[in-house]
């Protein structure tokens, strides 16, 4: 009898050490996954430029492939999503001279309900007019192509929530972290979510799908042909999709200057009427 309680107990006490293995490795601190707003963080620090100047074409298809093609420079004050943007077209000549002018600031955006409509304002040649874009026509395709209007401005980092919906993605061969993004301002933005995916090796987000209240995919933005400049990711072509309407605009990224002085004064409604150099 005393021989059989020797062996009960030893195995009883084997399970509790079992047990007490089994309860460390599952209590063990496991890597912990990044958060979603600490990645997109990212992806908006890295630019550390303080201007930025482009000059781009876009080539804008319909349903049956015809292209037709835009030439415009493009400038930056400040960092991504706290800036001050200007397009400025200058081909074909029916558009040339077309201004866009876009505040992208904390303030400004859909946080904000005090002044948040007076984010845009558009020149346009023909009529010699600056006018501001309406909130209500920020969805409306921007000359044509396949980039609204509220996305020709950059999104500002605050004025959306976000969530890691993956950690683990592979997109075009390399593994990527797919986040939602939802505005906290649902009435300030066309869209209802989009997904983002940010590559691990990369602070850029390479793909963003935006959809409606329905859940309809209304564009895919994907960003190509990356390259760092200075320190900094930029992307040479961007290929924005229309799904619903089957049509899609190509920007093409043709040269990009830095930090090459430009002043306050060239992002004001005054200076869209004026030519810049």
């Amino acid at each position: 009898m005393r021989k059989t309680r020797t062996r009960s107990s030893i195995g009883q006490a084997g399970w509790l050490a079992l047990f007490s293995f089994l309860l460390l490795i599952w209590s063990a601190p496991q890597a912990a996954a990044p958060e979603a707003r600490a990645i997109i963080d990212g992806v908006y620090k890295q630019d550390t430029s303080r201007d930025t100047r482009w000059q781009a074409s876009m080539e804008v298809y319909d349903r049956k492939g015809t292209a037709r093609r835009k030439k415009f420079q493009f400038y930056k004050l400040g960092g991504l999503g706290n800036s001050r943007t200007l397009i400025r077209f200058q081909d074909p000549a029916e558009v040339r001279g077309v201004g866009l002018l876009s505040i992208n600031q904390v303030g400004t955006g859909a946080g904000e309900k005090r002044g948040a409509g007076d984010r845009q304002w558009m020149y346009t040649p023909a009529i010699q007019r600056v006018r501001r874009i309406a909130a209500q026509e920020r969805r409306q395709r921007f000359l044509g192509t396949d980039f609204t209007n509220e996305d020709m401005a950059e999104r500002v980092l605050e004025d959306f929530q976000y969530k890691l919906l993956l950690e683990r993605e592979m997109i075009d061969g390399r593994p990527a972290y797919k986040i939602e993004a939802r505005p906290i301002s649902p009435d300030r933005s066309q869209y209802a979510y989009l997904y983002l995916w940010v590559p691990h090796d990369i602070p850029y987000a390479t793909i963003v799908e935006m959809y409606d209240r329905q859940g309809q995919l209304l564009r895919v933005l994907r960003a190509s042909q990356l390259e760092q400049l200075s320190g900094i990711w930029i992307a040479r072509r961007l290929e924005m999709r229309s799904p619903v309407e089957n049509t899609w605009t190509v920007l093409q990224v043709e040269e990009v200057r830095f930090n090459t002085g430009l002043k306050a004064d060239l992002f004001t409604q005054q200076a869209l009427e004026r030519d810049v150099d």
